[in-house]
């Protein structure tokens, strides 16, 4: 169940990370962390950043961006220059790719079997995520 996350949680994953985050990503972070969203014929489980308010929230936000991506990195075939926003619980990932010090707005499809890069989205709007 997704639910708002305040600004200090956001900047502080962006310091974790080194870069920032696309406005339209921290848009919709702010207003829903976490929840689904329905992209390239499939459910997408959206991980949250991590939330430290409660025990229930940091419970909720347990599977955030930052452990996710650190776990896919694991991976051979995932990339360097990405962070990991969802996945379809079969091993493929969305991601944001960084451009300089920041994440680009475009959502990229990670096919975990073939290493591959699908763009699917010009940006979080577009899957259908309100602002």
């Amino acid at each position: 169940m997704p639910f708002p996350l305040a600004e200090i949680y956001i900047l502080e994953a962006e310091r974790l990370m080194g870069f920032s985050l696309p406005p339209k990503y921290r848009a919709a972070i702010a207003k829903s962390n976490g929840g689904e969203v329905e992209a390239t014929s499939d459910t997408w489980q959206l991980h949250p950043l991590e939330d430290r308010t409660d025990r229930n929230r940091l419970a909720r936000s347990a599977r955030h961006v930052l452990r996710e991506t650190e776990q896919a990195r694991e991976w051979a075939k995932f990339p360097g220059d990405v962070i990991a926003i969802a996945s379809n619980g079969t091993g493929d990932l969305l991601v944001l790719k960084q451009n300089g010090k920041m994440f680009e707005d475009t959502v990229f499809l990670w096919a975990h079997e073939t290493g591959e890069l699908v763009r699917i989205a010009d940006s979080i709007e577009e899957l259908g995520i309100e602002l």
